[in-house]
């Protein structure tokens, strides 16, 4: 998604100049494949780290090449996922793609800061969005996703779109090649809720 300063309907494209450029950049696109992962297909590998890594690179390559010679500074957010730090069996291209993100945030941040180009991601737990339909309407699927997060219940997308805006906003002008974990809590490790070692 692209974000200039103009309104958001407004077709974007090389000859338009009327909109003063890109600002923002929010690398939001993302698929996943399911299977075991000794099975499978190569294609379908391909075809997640396409969408959610090397989708995510060329945009920000096109919008920092676009920062540099405006010489003005800018900001991409990558939308990443839980699932750059906690694995996620028979989802491998996934969970790949988004250690990847983690990566190019934190590269693309440290190359970039003198510039005055920030770049951070999300990392959203589980979540309210037609990719995770397949629990989302089944109760008990739901109840059982729902049962690891701490605090109890999957987020929203509202709440995604209220801490990227937060992280485009000049309040986090100080921030860049951070992950800002949303996922009620799912990274705190949950199991440990009741001590079971140690005491």
């Amino acid at each position: 998604m692209w974000i200039g300063r103009s309104s958001p309907r407004a077709p974007l494209s090389r000859e338009r100049t009327d909109l003063g450029g890109i600002d923002i950049l929010i690398n939001n696109a993302g698929i996943q494949v399911v299977g075991n992962s000794h099975e499978i297909d190569v294609d379908d590998f391909d075809r997640v780290i396409a969408v959610n890594l090397r989708g995510a690179f060329l945009c920000s390559r096109a919008a920092i090449r676009h920062f540099l010679d405006a010489g003005k500074p800018g900001v991409i957010i990558n939308v990443s996922s839980v699932h750059q730090e906690i694995p996620k069996p028979r989802f491998l291209g996934y969970s790949a793609s988004k250690g990847g993100i983690e990566n190019v945030t934190r590269t693309l941040a440290l190359e970039y800061a003198a510039h005055d180009i920030r770049v951070n991601a999300i990392g959203p737990g589980a979540t309210i969005t037609p990719i995770n339909s397949a629990w989302i309407d089944d109760p008990e699927k739901k109840a059982m996703v729902e049962s690891h997060i701490p605090m109890g219940r999957a987020g929203t997308s509202e709440e995604m779109a209220a801490v990227t805006a937060f992280l485009c906003s000049d309040e986090a002008a100080y921030i860049t090649g951070q992950t800002l974990y949303v996922d009620g809590g799912l990274t705190l490790y949950p199991d440990f809720r009741t001590a079971w070692s140690s005491e």
